[in-house]
């Protein structure tokens, strides 16, 4: 999808933090350094650039460009701007630490396989976080009685065949009356997996309709199937309405964001597999998470965690929230990987045939591995 500048400068954020996360432990490293380090930049050729100024000569910069195959400083003489931030200086003298090469290759081959990895189209994924959401959103609204700021309400919704949000609203709500005077507004949806930043999330844009006698029969059906206990669904005073999406912003996590065309939404349909996702999820979390750190570690060359946590399947794949200690480091990162099926799956019997499958290859890698290595030490 096409990213206009603000989404462009929204992914490329994703990216720096997303990035600096996974360096952390290398980050608190070049504190250390005797010179001045005062900003770091993730360059679009994946380089991280350090750039510091001693404390004798601050117009003086110095860089350390680190790639998975090598590791070089430049010394430079540019003149930089001289402004704010923190005076970070260490008080160890003649200590310039390397960033481990090891661990920047590790990286490399992190995002390499990251980037390659099978995951649903942006339409099908949002149409999909809709689809299996809990039902309740935050709809953002023109206040009516605050003239200027903006109203925020959580509300339930039942998404219809389209993936538009159905919703039915009490005349005496303030996002109704909001609602009556503009009915522009924005709907917020988590996916039902939501924790943090790392998780989904989708911004849905349009203008309120309420709907015609002639729809409000299938409205109510789709309604109580998301929603089986809103008896209020016949009251008097309640009136249905539909969103009429116009533009989508989604967020799939850190460096995933952009926006979705609203007729390439519509379009979508919801990825089967994600309904009975968590289901699958859940028993894997529960009773085989070895089986999951070994398939971290077969995917990944050097990837080896100390926890793996499914968040969530797909018929492509699925998402795994990892800790790891570096071997240069004693502090611990947590992040999310990509872990791409082999083929796609058709049903929840032939996800469980995948994964059966990678845990076998997974376990074949690791003894073969254990088996050179035992060979090496032997010799």
């Amino acid at each position: 999808p096409k990213m206009d500048p603000e989404e462009i400068e929204s992914h490329c954020f994703d990216l720096r933090i997303y990035t600096m996360m996974f360096l952390r432990p290398l980050l608190l490293l070049a504190l250390l350094h005797e010179k001045q380090v005062n900003s770091f930049v993730v360059s679009p050729n994946q380089f991280l650039t350090f750039r510091s100024g001693t404390e004798n000569n601050a117009g003086e910069e110095s860089t350390t460009k680190v790639s998975e195959n090598n590791v070089e400083e430049e010394s430079t003489t540019k003149v930089v701007a001289q402004g704010g931030g923190h005076d970070i200086r260490s008080e160890v003298k003649d200590a310039a630490p390397k960033m481990d090469p090891e661990e920047m290759k590790l990286m490399g081959r992190f995002q390499k396989h990251q980037k390659n990895a099978a995951k649903l189209n942006w339409p099908t994924d949002v149409r999909t976080l809709i689809e299996y959401s809990t039902g309740f959103a935050v709809m953002s609204t023109n206040s009516k009685s605050d003239a200027g700021y903006p109203g925020g309400s959580v509300v339930g919704f039942a998404p219809d065949s389209n993936g538009e949000p159905l919703f039915i609203f009490s005349s005496m709500s303030s996002h109704t009356q909001d609602l009556n005077k503009d009915p522009k507004c924005s709907l917020t949806v988590t996916a039902k997996e939501f924790k943090g930043a790392a998780d989904g999330r989708v911004n849905l844009m349009g203008t309120v309709e309420k709907l015609s006698d002639d729809e409000l029969d299938t409205a109510r059906e789709i309604y109580l199937k998301k929603h089986p206990g809103a008896f209020w669904v016949t009251f008097g005073d309640f009136t249905w309405y539909r969103l009429k999406v116009e533009k989508i912003r989604f967020v799939g996590g850190f460096a995933r964001a952009g926006s979705v065309k609203a007729a390439e939404y519509k379009e979508a349909s919801p990825d089967s597999i994600s309904e009975v996702g968590m289901f699958i999820a859940q028993h894997m979390n529960d009773d085989h998470q070895s089986a999951t750190i070994a398939m971290v570690a077969s995917e990944i060359e050097g990837m080896d965690v100390s926890e793996a946590v499914i968040t969530s399947v797909d018929s492509l794949g699925m998402y795994v929230k990892c800790s790891r200690t570096p071997k240069s480091s004693d502090q611990p990162q947590q992040f999310k990987l990509r872990i791409p099926f082999p083929r796609p799956a058709e049903d929840r019997k032939d996800v469980k045939n995948i994964i059966v499958q990678m845990t076998q290859s997974a376990a074949a890698a690791a003894n073969k591995k254990e088996a050179v290595t035992a060979d090496k030490e032997e010799s």
